[in-house]
This record gives structure tokens, sequence and C-alpha cells, in this order.
């Protein structure tokens, strides 16, 4: 049976011991980090995902916690700010449908980050806000909206933007309930959209467009046959009870409205922060 999920630390869970991996953590107030690091063929091998860093920061529920602890923003802000290129302009892009719930983490916390890139550092310097990065951000849809694929967008606006680095945004799978709505990846590897509900589209990354891509985001749906699975334990004659029927379901809490409203609201603001060092984050929010 196919274990689904976006996050390198559970599928170094289900593979522990193996050559080719690096891992570490460590603890930032109530935020636990985690950094794994797949060194070589190997290491893609035993865990199924491409050469590079994972940061995975656990966090406590958004749905009962606002997310906005300092701790939490400075563990994402500053694992964030080690990815990207000191200089140049930064595209950011929110993955994602607006009109599904569990999918619509990347353009929301797109339209809460902050875009500089039309600001001149003349106007900027006199309004106080001297130091300012470039910022572009978009939400390019998906394909069904635009009947373009979203990398082919990503592409195009890079032509014209010409950015040291592209951040994507988007939803994520996990393999377990029990980290939905508590936990942040961030890759340098880049991201093939819809991959964690099956629906995999052109990959985003260095490799296709070009420039290093930095991908964030939240795990905000389980795999009906991985859930049965994590519930059930490793008893497949059961969890195949869910199938065929229930081989394409995917499972979200019943609180995600609360859940993407607050991880937008996180991942937003951290990432505000990872551009703009040089301004207050209070100003920042008051910026957005």
């Amino acid at each position: 049976m196919q274990i689904r999920t976006d996050l390198a630390l559970e599928q170094h869970e289900l593979n522990p011991e193996v050559e080719g991996i690096e891992s570490e953590e460590i603890t930032v107030g109530k935020a636990k980090i985690t950094r794994i690091t797949v060194l070589n063929e190997k290491g893609e091998q035993a865990i199924g995902k491409k050469r590079g860093r994972y940061i995975t920061v656990e966090v406590p529920p958004f749905s009962d916690d606002s997310g906005m602890d300092e701790d939490q923003i400075t563990a994402i802000k500053n694992e964030l700010a080690n990815m990207i290129p000191k200089e140049g302009v930064v595209l950011v892009v929110g993955l994602g449908n607006t009109n599904i719930t569990p999918d619509a983490l990347g353009p929301k916390t797109a339209s809460r980050v902050l875009a500089t890139r039309h600001i001149t550092q003349e106007f900027a310097r006199s309004i106080g806000l001297e130091g300012l990065r470039g910022v572009a951000v978009i939400s390019p849809g998906v394909l069904g909206q635009t009947g373009i694929e979203t990398s082919e967008i990503i592409m195009g606006t890079i032509q014209r933007v010409n950015p040291s680095a592209v951040i994507v945004i988007d939803a994520l799978a996990s393999r377990r309930l029990a980290r939905l709505g508590c936990t942040v990846q961030m890759a340098d590897t880049g991201i093939s959209p819809g991959s964690g509900v099956g629906n995999e589209r052109a990959e985003i990354s260095k490799d296709t467009l070009g420039v290093p891509v930095i991908s964030i985001g939240v795990p905000t749906v389980v795999d009906a046959t991985t859930l049965a699975y994590d519930l059930l334990g490793e008893k497949p004659q059961q969890s195949q009870l869910v199938e065929p029927r229930g081989a394409k379901m995917i499972v979200t809490p019943r609180e995600i409205d609360i859940l993407i409203d607050r991880a937008a609201q996180l991942l937003s603001h951290s990432i505000n922060c990872a551009l703009q060092p040089s301004i207050d984050p209070e100003v920042l929010l008051s910026l957005v």
C-alpha cells in the first residue's frame, strides 16, 4: 500500500536508519525544528525525496493557538532566511485554488506578503523604509481555472522579473492526522503542485526554472487510504476496506477554515520578516 505524504520528516520516520541522510533536531520555545539533508542517491531512494535540505517546524495546533508566537515566527523566519539569497528580487508564488479551502493556503498567504518591487529606493528612504528589498507576488491559480500550467505562468514571470530566487507556498499532505495544521515544511528542492492529492503537475524547481526555488507549506489533508493505515497500524487487509471507492478520497479537519487563516497569517509574517530583516516586524504587520 502506498503511504502518501509530502513531508520528508515522515518519510524519514519510515526509514530512520539509512545511508545518505543527515538529521538534527533543535527546539526554539514551543517550536521543534528538524533539519533533514538528503546527501546522495542512496538518500533519495530511501525517502523518495530529491537531494537537498528539508526543514520541518512543528508548532502547537493552529486550532488551539493563533500561530503568531514570537518563537514560532523566529524559527520559521531564520530557517527561511538561511535558504534564500541575500540580495536580489524574490518572487513569491501562492499555489492553490481559493475556492477549495484545504487548497487555499498558497493564495491566502501570498495576499499578505508585502510586494515591494514597484517601490523605488528613493521613495523607500523618504518614508523611513531604507533597505527595502524588492519582492514580487503572484497567485497563478490552477490549470482548471486558467488553462495554463502553473509552471508556465511562473516561467513567464521569471523572464520579466528576473528574480534571484522563487518562494512557492502550497498546501501539503501528511500521513498522520496529528500533523495537520501544526507543521511547517520548507525545502530548497522545489515542489510538484498537486502531488499530495494525486494530481501532480509539472515540477517547479531550479532544474525547470533556472533559479533557486524554496518551497514552504503546511499539511492540510490526509489521503483516506493513508489515514486508514495511520489509524489501524500495519494491517493492510483492513486498510484495503477503504478501496476502491475510498482510494481517491481526501480527509481534512472540520476546523480547516481556522487552520488555513492562521497558517497563512504565520507564514506570511515569517516570509515578510525573512525578506525584510531591516524593518521592524510591527511595522511590517501594519504595512500589510
